[in-house]
């Protein structure tokens, strides 16, 4: 039986039972924080974007398919929240985040969600570039644009101009995860060299996981 654990607990803080395994799988991450129906108005945002930025990393490590039943159900918990338009108050690289994670799984995600970030105009915030994460993970999104879709494509163009303007003043792992992005964005690289790339620098990132 797991030992019950809140729905943001890490499963390096959960203790496990003294006994043999018989194959070293990589440790779930998900613990039970998708399993204890916790009621979503109690699962505070900070540890939402917790969860979805591990499925992130889950697939970008080339991990996921040890977990695919538990990121099933939580991509159907992401997609119930935005589908509905009850959590579409993110920034822009969670709700980009999000946005990416859905589509390429399948979901039909309205592009409209990113109308909260133009201006009177029509055209994209300005206040928005200097946010590096959220532009890289909005060009990222950009590229689960399907035809006819006017905002994917002004998107793809707002974000790649201004990232390559940025990229020299950037500093290491960022500036090499701009750079290698434009040249390859995750849309059109295939999964075990992204993830060997991503692997290379994923411990020099100020956010990275020591579980993995």
């Amino acid at each position: 039986m797991s030992t019950p654990v809140s729905a943001c607990t890490s499963l390096s803080k959960i203790p496990t039972p003294n006994i043999r395994l018989v194959a070293n799988f990589h440790p779930d991450i998900w613990g039970d924080q998708f399993i204890n129906n916790t009621s979503e108005d109690k699962v505070p945002r900070a540890c939402k974007e917790e969860q979805v930025e591990d499925l992130k990393k889950e697939q970008r490590l080339g991990v996921a398919y040890h977990f695919e039943a538990e990121i099933e159900e939580a991509l159907q918990q992401i997609y119930g929240t935005f589908h509905d338009g009850s959590d579409m108050d993110g920034d822009l690289y969670n709700i980009a985040l999000r946005f990416r994670l859905l589509r390429q799984q399948g979901y039909n995600i309205s592009c409209e969600i990113f109308d909260k970030f133009k201006d009177e105009k029509g055209g994209f915030k300005e206040t928005l570039i200097p946010d590096v994460q959220g532009m890289l993970g909005l060009y990222e999104a950009a590229h689960l644009r399907v035809h006819g879709k006017d905002i994917l494509e002004e998107t793809l163009a707002f974000t790649t101009t201004h990232l390559k303007v940025m990229v020299e003043s950037l500093r290491y792992p960022l500036a090499e995860q701009v750079s290698h992005a434009v040249k390859r964005p995750i849309r059109k690289g295939l999964e075990r060299l992204e993830a060997r790339w991503y692997i290379s620098i994923y411990q020099d990132e100020a956010s990275h996981d020591e579980l993995y």
